[in-house]
């Protein structure tokens, strides 16, 4: 793996909300052991995210080959901490000024900054990633990378989001033909793009509230 991509290195450049599960796991367990390494732990330990926080127990854990109750007690004490500061306490995102006040540390960057949030059902924050930093005029992001997070987060919509250095929101005709595309294969994996949000310092741009979605 290049030292860029590592967990940890990746943390660093992008933000927690950039790691998938499985690297956000690499990251709280450290290293492996003599018995497993520690891509093959997180495995089977995210293999029991999957039924729900409810089945990570200090019994099941321990029981993972290579998983000390060291290591048990600092991943459940991360979900602890996770369940009363955010789950309990996270409100919807149901209007614009919800979306943009979660925007505004990206609107005056002088690098585009491209987002995703990704939503349950209920239009909660599941997860928010740095999907990719662009140059000054120049930002690449991709349907297949998008819903590929949209997908392991069981998603039901997402938002996503970039800035414009130049201080001018309206979109480009690169940002339209993404748009297009991210609305399209939301509709064949079953995640409805929300919205587009272009935000500057000039202001802001919505797709949806322009009508285009």
């Amino acid at each position: 793996m290049h030292p860029a991509d590592r967990p940890r290195e990746k943390l660093v450049r992008k933000g927690s909300a950039a790691l998938s599960d499985f690297e956000l796991l690499e990251i709280i367990i450290g290293s492996g052991n003599g018995k497993n390494d520690v891509s093959l732990i997180a495995k089977r330990i995210q293999r029991l995210l999957v039924k729900g926080t409810h089945a990570v127990t200090m019994e099941a854990l321990v029981g993972i080959k290579g998983v000390n109750t060291a290591t048990a007690c600092k991943i459940l004490a991360a979900l602890q901490l996770t369940e009363r500061h955010y789950i309990q306490h996270a409100e919807p995102i149901l209007t614009l000024n919800d979306m943009l006040a979660r925007l505004h540390d990206i609107r005056l960057r002088q690098q585009e900054y491209f987002i995703c949030m990704t939503l349950d059902g209920g239009q909660r924050l599941i997860a928010e990633r740095t999907i990719t930093v662009g140059t000054l005029d120049t930002v690449m992001a991709h349907p297949r990378e998008i819903f590929g997070y949209a997908i392991a987060d069981r998603a039901a919509s997402i938002i996503v989001a970039h800035n414009h250095p130049s201080g001018d929101p309206e979109p480009s005709i690169k940002d339209v033909q993404l748009t297009q595309q991210l609305a399209a294969a939301g509709q064949l994996v079953g995640i409805a793009l929300r919205d587009h949000l272009i935000v500057a310092k000039m202001g802001y741009f919505s797709y949806r509230q322009h009508h285009l979605l």
